[in-house]
């Protein structure tokens, strides 16, 4: 059996809970969205018993699972898909709907020696502030609505060798560089399919094809932050078949300057910016591409509470 077919089994009960009990090794560090942090396994442990207590019938859809080594041969797990049930009780002051309600996640696990030591991960709470509602900030530039798994129906069957995928998507970092103005469409068809879905996280929301992601997405991001530099040597890209994942805790420095990104006006303000994807390959180039970003986290470093402004919102 592979590496990479043992690492999926010992999560595979992490996968309808989200709970490490059973996998985790002792002194295993969780880094969650902001505000939650660094986290032990209690800690993280009482997150997911106040999630429950929101969603008292609360399941955990996975739709992506991936698993490979590193660039420093560490070897991880990616998982993608979101936590879904009956949103009765509030969280983190969050108001319940009394309805079905939906929060996309990406959870990212180091394994070492058969036990999990490490877990990076991203939950879309400004996804379950819009159903309830609730969104304080700016409207999204990109299409808000239920982020599908892979169009290819395959995302846990993944297997294989991950080499020509994490080539592309290599290529497709080293390709577009850091052009401020937004780089030019046929540059962009190089590395993107031209039905390409790219589906942001709420706050910023899903583009379809490459002028609507440079439309929707790119052009405001650069124009706000030219100087964005990815830090692809302190991050984890990985690929298995198909599919590649990144995560980086943080994974690009930048200085807001200026531009409409978020509708944040430009401070010279430098930030750091946690991101945990996944990319699809079809044909040699991007298909597909879930984005996750902390943007609680980016707000924060502005000074803006999300949080409280979201309670003088539900008041």
């Amino acid at each position: 059996m592979s590496e990479e077919r043992q690492a999926k089994d010992l999560l595979r009960g992490v996968r309808s809970s989200g709970r490490l009990d059973g996998v985790a090794q002792e002194g295993c560090v969780v880094q969650l969205a902001h505000p939650f942090e660094t986290l032990d396994f209690t800690g993280y442990s009482a997150v997911l018993d106040d999630l429950g207590r929101a969603f008292p019938d609360l399941e955990r859809r996975v739709t992506i699972e991936i698993a490979g080594r590193d660039g420093q041969g560490q070897l991880w797990v990616g998982q993608g898909g979101y936590w879904c049930g009956l949103f009765d009780a509030p969280f983190m002051d969050i108001p319940p709907t009394r309805r079905m309600a939906v929060m996309r996640f990406h959870d990212f696990f180091r394994v070492e020696d058969g036990a999990v030591v490490e877990m990076q991960s991203l939950w879309d709470l400004p996804e379950l502030m819009m159903q309830a509602g609730a969104w304080p900030l700016s409207p999204s530039l990109g299409r808000e609505f239920h982020v599908p798994g892979p169009a290819t129906q395959d995302g846990l069957r993944v297997s294989g060798d991950g080499s020509a995928a994490l080539q592309t998507v290599l290529d497709m970092l080293n390709g577009l560089g850091n052009d401020p103005a937004g780089t030019p469409r046929e540059t962009m068809a190089r590395y993107w399919h031209q039905n390409m879905s790219w589906y942001g996280p709420s706050g910023i929301g899903t583009a379809r094809g490459i002028d609507g992601f440079r439309k929707h997405h790119q052009a405001p991001f650069l124009g706000g932050m030219p100087d964005r530099s990815a830090r692809m040597e302190e991050g984890h890209l990985f690929a298995e078949g198909a599919y590649v994942g990144f995560t980086g805790w943080p994974g690009m420095d930048v200085t807001l300057t200026g531009g409409t990104w978020l509708g944040i006006p430009g401070a010279g303000k430098k930030l750091e910016m946690r991101s945990l994807d996944f990319w699809r390959i079809h044909e040699g180039k991007i298909a597909e591409n879930w984005v996750l970003v902390d943007l609680l986290h980016v707000y924060a470093q502005m000074g803006v509470d999300v949080l409280a402004r979201m309670r003088e919102l539900a008041g």
